[in-house]
């Protein structure tokens, strides 16, 4: 079946592999780290609890047969581990049956994984790791030449994922039509990073250039994607410019980076080749039958489900980061179709004193990621995703968002829970716990240049009022802003 061979996709091929494994492995690897605090067995929405409330039918997940810390630590380390062996290689030295195998039970661990992590999990891209990683099952390996077909279905992946992504924005806040957006985001996005005080600086003028610049590539280069080369490889190349940009500007997980693997799948070897000296690839067998055939259906079972995230995508109530199926397959994306004008941020706060007056010393605590200290340049941990800090954004902007894992989360600082504290970046009660918690709401804003110069500041930040009630151990209610 020559013609469904593509070799000139080889080192296309051979990035988005090695990419997507390597971003299962910070997937795994950030999924073991955090999930006791947040999903496990005592934490804050622990998952067996929830799995006595969905079937699996609802929520694939093999945590429905059994649940444990231990067993969800094996499945996070043994995922890590097969990520690990893909990026060494290992997939081209094994069968292609044995490769396909290893890359369909990396997608059956994560799924398990993603299905039990409730609002923690609820982020777009954990359904584009999903995808993608499952396209990976048909991409082949080195011992045969890419086949078109899945090529072709990572093309069009990317285009829904560009093309949602800029239609969500047209129909969304106005600002994205007047192109003054980045008057307000980089300082007010979930988690700016190292270099987003100097992009909130940049002129305003350069500003309205970078929106158009975003309409550009996501409204007009998809449909590049589909033409012939070398014109497909232009359009790729954009994407991945475009989506470097947004690596530099702020903290976005792993969306921006599965987005330039995607966008490196569409360049073809001789466009490769003339910008960077790239080696002959070896020698590739034919392709086999059933191999051939099974691509052939998965090609058209993603046709099929295409439909849904189109009907989407055309209807003026298109929905951002949903999936139509418990398997995550042939999703629907975008992002902010809507952008804050000002930064709010809840400090948690915590004292050590038995009664509270007008004098008590409260001691702030320290998260990773997320704007506290204004001293502190903002961190990079893109593509490391920090869920607890993004979801304490999502908490500033109304309490609805906290509802369901606050008081959990208070309750394990007044105990000093060590899962929950290693969340954090600081902990101001390292000997004993505090006897009172509260969270304080306040207005963030980036300095200006010379305010950084004279106090050496990225941040200002007011006082807006009480978040939470001063609580303690014994009395933990959750009261909503007040």
């Amino acid at each position: 079946m020559g013609w469904l061979s593509a070799p000139e996709y080889w080192l296309g091929r051979l990035i988005l592999e090695r990419g997507i494994a390597a971003v299962y492995l910070i997937a795994f690897v950030a999924a073991a780290r955090q999930f006791r605090a947040l999903i496990g067995e005592h934490g804050m929405l622990p998952v067996p609890q929830y799995l006595a409330r969905v079937s699996f039918r609802q929520v694939p997940s093999l945590f429905h047969f059994r649940y444990s810390d231990r067993l969800f630590a094996v499945v996070a380390w043994l995922g890590a581990a097969l990520s690990a062996a893909i990026i060494a290689g290992v997939t081209g030295l094994v069968p292609l049956w044995a490769a396909m195998s290893m890359w369909l039970l990396l997608w059956i661990l994560y799924l398990s994984i993603v299905n039990v992590g409730q609002t923690w999990y609820s982020f777009g891209w954990e359904s584009l790791l999903l995808e993608t990683g499952f396209l990976a099952i048909f991409l082949g390996n080195d011992r045969v030449a890419p086949p078109l077909l899945t090529m072709w279905l990572a093309r069009l992946l990317l285009f829904r994922l560009e093309f949602g992504a800029g239609l969500i924005k047209l129909r969304g806040d106005s600002c994205w039509r007047d192109l003054t957006c980045l008057y307000y985001h980089h300082e007010t996005q979930p988690m700016p990073g190292p270099l987003s005080w100097f992009f909130h600086h940049l002129p305003k003028p350069l500003h309205r250039i970078e929106v158009a610049g975003n309409h550009f590539a996501q409204l007009v280069v998809p449909f590049g994607l589909f033409a012939p080369q070398p014109v497909a490889s232009v359009a790729g190349a954009i994407v991945v410019i475009t989506q470097l940009w947004l690596v530099a500007s702020g903290n976005f997980a792993w969306l921006n980076w599965l987005t330039i693997l995607l966008g490196c799948s569409v360049i073809d070897a001789s466009s490769w080749s003339a910008v960077f000296p790239i080696p002959a690839p070896s020698a590739m067998a034919s392709t086999p039958p059933w191999f051939a055939g099974l691509v052939i259906v998965f090609a058209a079972v993603s046709l099929f489900l295409t439909y849904w995230p189109v009907r989407n995508m055309i209807s003026r109530a298109q929905r951002m980061n949903m999936s139509f199926n418990p398997l995550h397959l042939i999703n629907t994306y975008g992002a902010f179709g809507s952008i804050g004008r000002t930064r709010r941020e809840v400090v948690i706060e915590g004292t050590d004193e038995a009664e509270i007056t007008d004098h008590t010393v409260w001691k702030e605590y320290e998260f990773k990621g997320k704007p506290g200290a204004i001293r502190r340049l903002p961190p990079q941990w893109a593509p490391y995703h920090l869920r607890l800090d993004w979801l304490m954004w999502f908490a500033a902007i109304s309490p609805h968002y906290a509802y369901p894992w606050l008081r959990g989360f208070l309750v394990r600082l007044l105990q000093n829970d060590p899962p929950t504290l290693r969340l954090l970046r600081h902990n101001p009660f390292p000997d004993t716990p505090p006897r009172y918690v509260r969270a304080q709401l306040y207005r963030y804003r980036f300095t200006t240049w010379r305010e950084l110069v004279r106090e050496r500041a990225w941040w200002h930040r007011t006082l807006e009022g009480g978040y939470l009630r001063p609580v303690a151990l014994e009395k933990v209610t959750f009261r909503g802003a007040e």
